[in-house]
């Protein structure tokens, strides 16, 4: 018998006892993905990746969370060239985007289907922005939660003041608040309170209704000291703390912020669309988009929003690439509210959290005029001399200046860390 007859005859023995392993069946390529999921929300996007995992042999999602110090470990492990490939990133950090650290996404992109997690047309504009950097996407966002307003309906009940609607301005939110403040037990000490602000909502929301920017559309001015910029933020200021309709520092330190709402003694907190402030049990809770501004009618509202990305350090950025879409799909159809136009929907969004079904309307409502902060690779820097100078000391009393004042005093060292 002729060699090559004998290792024919060879190979086929071990192809029949299963001795020599199929091209075809090689071991799928593990894609890590990190996130700051804690145990319950790492064990809800798990049940995305195994349908992921189980529906193709390419590769294989891992999930590796960092529940704790996320970002320091992120950055380290970055600048290591180790950690995943995947990884959460928020708004203000998308900022890192400008280091070369993230996978530009323009290849991975290229020819998605309409409709589909990897079509950018698809995204609300304003979200998607926080994303790009020099006409480069880096990545796909995958929740933008609008900010509304939650309000206690037993309590407006006992006041006899009707609920708030979703034309209501300013002036109807000051009054609601100021008539929900009260000494309910009649011993001298005000017990409840129309709204409370500590810091948070961010005053954003109140400075674009009123027409301000906090920075311009071209990143060339910080022009907080613009009428309108003042005018929205004085408008936030004189909600903070306000004895006549909001708790001291004091008082939310020692009951906590979001505590007294759920205890019942605040009527209305300006939340997250995703928060679960209007399932509290014992709690008869509404939901509506947050008051709009008497002139200009705006309701415009702040959106938190995150987005997963790539690291450029991948030694798979194809599979990565697939893995991406994979999960930014999974994730449209479990966060909310979905960042994609198409799923603008009342019925999207009960699909995906079917405990949001009585403020759903409201919800989708308030996405349509949510707006992201506009970042850019120097953003920490700027929203630390915002803080640090200007909102900060305002808020907490820690200057004699007018907010005027200041914002002339700080607007020009804001301008310093824009983009030339």
């Amino acid at each position: 018998m002729s060699r090559n007859r004998l290792v024919l005859l060879a190979v086929a023995l071990m192809l029949a006892l299963g001795a020599l392993p199929s091209l075809a069946q090689t071991e799928p390529v593990t894609i890590t993905i990190s996130t700051w999921a804690g145990v319950d929300e790492a064990a809800e996007l798990q049940v995305i990746l195994d349908e992921i995992n189980a529906s193709q042999s390419e590769y294989q999602i891992v999930h590796s969370p960092i529940p704790s110090d996320y970002y320091t470990q992120v950055k380290t492990q970055i600048a290591g060239g180790v950690g995943a490939d995947l990884y959460w990133i928020d708004q203000n950090n998308m900022a890192l985007a400008s280091e070369g650290v993230f996978l530009p996404l323009t290849d991975c992109l290229a020819g998605a289907e309409p409709g589909t997690a990897g079509d950018v047309n698809d995204y609300y504009p304003g979200i998607l922005a926080v994303n790009v950097f020099e006409d480069e996407v880096y990545g796909l966002p995958w929740i933008a939660q609008p900010v509304v307003t939650y309000y206690n309906k037993d309590l407006f009940d006992a006041a006899g003041l009707d609920y708030p609607t979703p034309d209501w301005t300013w002036d109807d939110f000051v009054a609601m608040a100021k008539a929900l403040t009260l000494d309910t037990n009649g011993d001298g000490e005000i017990d409840q309170w129309g709204f409370t602000n500590n810091g948070w909502p961010p005053p954003y929301i109140f400075v674009w209704q009123a027409g301000g920017e906090l920075i311009s559309p071209d990143f060339t001015e910080a022009p907080i000291d613009s009428p309108e910029f003042l005018e929205g933020f004085e408008f936030y200021l004189s909600t903070a703390y306000n004895p006549e309709m909001s708790p001291s520092r004091e008082i939310i330190a020692e009951q906590g912020f979001g505590e007294m709402f759920k205890a019942g003694k605040i009527a209305m907190f300006m939340g997250g669309a995703a928060d679960d402030l209007d399932r509290v049990e014992g709690l008869n809770v509404g939901v509506v988009r947050v008051p709009g501004h008497p002139r200009t009618g705006s309701h415009v509202t702040f959106a938190w929003n995150a987005s997963t990305v790539i690291s450029a350090n991948t030694a798979h950025p194809d599979l990565a690439c697939k893995a991406l879409l994979a999960v930014t799909e999974g994730i449209h159809h479990w966060k909310i509210v979905s960042p994609r136009i198409s799923q603008a929907t009342v019925e999207h969004l009960v699909s995906s959290e079917p405990r949001k079904a009585a403020s759903a309307e409201a919800i989708v409502a308030a996405a349509q005029e949510m707006r992201a902060l506009p970042i850019f690779g120097n953003y920490a820097e700027f929203d630390s001399i915002f803080w640090s100078k200007f909102w900060g000391p305002l808020i907490n009393n820690e200057t004699d200046l007018t907010p005027a004042e200041l914002a002339a005093e700080v607007r020009p060292e804001l301008e310093e860390t824009l983009p030339e």
